[in-house]
């Protein structure tokens, strides 16, 4: 087992000024600060060995997916009628097959915080943590590679199609813990991700001595600088090296090995391929994907935009927890859906709703979250949280405490300064099974 936790926190420190005046030295308190860090983390067991964290860029309107709201007037419900799940709740029309798996996954119906603003939403959501003009957050991707690095010879953290966002990076943390981007999209015909193969005329043997060549170079080239970028391109170099050596974790990039059947099952299309390209890659060793689909940010005419948009993703999402259920790999594939936040309860002049960040919906299946439950809930009006809001610091706590990582953990940014992994997230106890 992995043990967690600093004893020389902030916190730690401002209980030793406290304890001073009791007569207990700050050498005492260390010590038995250490052996209850012990007793807490040295059995946390990691009960989700991968995430596929899908996240849907523009903020999802809650009372068009998983928060509807029947008994409210029309112009704050909309258009669109709510449905049965197969546990009794309602969930709105947009997402029938979602609605006949519902025991299968969880929702927030309570998230909340306070950016109304794309990019400051999404950083919370991406990292755990308000934005700060002083520091830039790591992401969830960075944080688990830095925690666990590389499994079968499998970048630790890879984003489909690209890097989402420019807080989908490493923040503080090395640039060498950086998402691998495939480049194209699985759903495209052409579809091949960059990189995986060698250059046209060059073989095996050609290719070791340019290798060796480029080692020579770069040793003298590394022993003169300790820039980031220069040790960060080095680790990229090796992992390709280890990845284009490995024939067996090439292969996990290469949806054509996926049977028809199951590509027709998640839909050709970009959220179906997205998806299963996921589950092919947290199947092989990678320990986090992050996926992006669609566009949320409906100022205009939102049930069209729904009617549009969602099919895809609830078959998708559907298929993708089916196939997890059914391989096995759901109980330890940790599967969450977010946004940056969610829209306003009325419906605007133009047919559509705003940003709102007061209250939100975000989904979690596998992965050590209980299945059929419903966390939080928002007001009549989807307004705000009316009970057990959720903040972006709790979601991640409890992403990280599945994963087997102690939030509080410190990680050194710039300076030697000592930064929790996140600041103050409670765990979301009612979710974990």
């Amino acid at each position: 087992m992995r043990c967690y936790g600093n004893p020389l926190s902030r916190r730690g420190f401002l209980a030793a000024g406290a304890f001073g005046g009791l007569g207990l030295s700050l050498p005492e308190l260390l010590m038995r600060q250490a052996m209850a860090e012990q007793k807490q983390y040295d059995f946390v067991e990691a009960k989700a060995k991968s995430v596929i964290h899908i996240y849907l860029p523009g903020g999802m309107a809650q009372q068009e997916s998983f928060d509807p709201k029947p008994y409210s007037p029309l112009e704050y419900r909309g258009e669109l009628r709510p449905i049965k799940t197969n546990t009794g709740e309602q969930f709105c029309e947009t997402v029938p097959q979602l609605a006949k798996r519902a025991d299968k996954f969880s929702i927030i119906r309570s998230m909340t915080h306070g950016e109304a603003a794309h990019e400051r939403g999404t950083h919370n959501m991406f990292t755990g943590y308000k934005p700060s003009p002083a520091l830039q957050y790591p992401s969830f991707g960075a944080v688990v590679s830095h925690e666990y690095g590389p499994r079968n010879n499998l970048p630790p953290y890879v984003c489909i199609p690209n890097v989402p966002n420019e807080f989908a990076g490493t923040g503080y943390l090395p640039s060498s813990f950086g998402g691998f981007a495939l480049g194209s999209d699985p759903a495209r015909a052409d579809f091949k991700v960059r990189d995986l193969d060698l250059a046209g005329g060059v073989d095996e043997q050609r290719f070791v001595r340019r290798r060796a060549a480029l080692d020579v170079v770069n040793q003298r080239f590394v022993g003169a600088t300790s820039a980031d970028n220069v040790n960060a391109m080095n680790t990229f170099y090796q992992r390709a090296y280890d990845l284009i050596d490995t024939p067996k974790a090439k292969e996990a990039f290469d949806i054509e090995k996926e049977d028809a059947k199951t590509r027709d099952r998640y839909g050709r299309n970009d959220a179906g391929q997205r998806l299963l390209m996921a589950r092919r890659l947290v199947e092989s060793g990678v320990r986090l994907v992050t996926l992006t689909y669609g566009g949320w940010d409906m100022h205009t005419n939102i049930t069209q935009g729904f009617r549009n948009t969602m099919p895809t993703l609830d078959v998708g999402l559907a298929a993708l927890i089916d196939d997890l259920s059914e391989r096995g790999m759901l109980d330890e594939t940790l599967v969450m859906v977010s946004s940056e936040f969610g829209r306003t309860p009325k419906i605007n002049p133009d047919a559509g709703r705003d940003h709102w960040p007061k209250v939100f919906s975000v989904m979690l299946a596998g992965g050590g979250i209980k299945g059929g439950v419903i966390h939080g809930a928002s007001d009549s009006t989807a307004a705000e949280p009316e009970n057990n809001p959720v903040s972006p610091a709790d979601l991640a706590a409890t992403m990280y405490r599945l994963m087997g990582i102690v939030s509080d953990k410190e990680l050194m940014a710039p300076g030697d300064r000592p930064i929790e992994i996140v600041d103050g997230g409670k765990l979301i106890e009612p979710l974990m099974a």
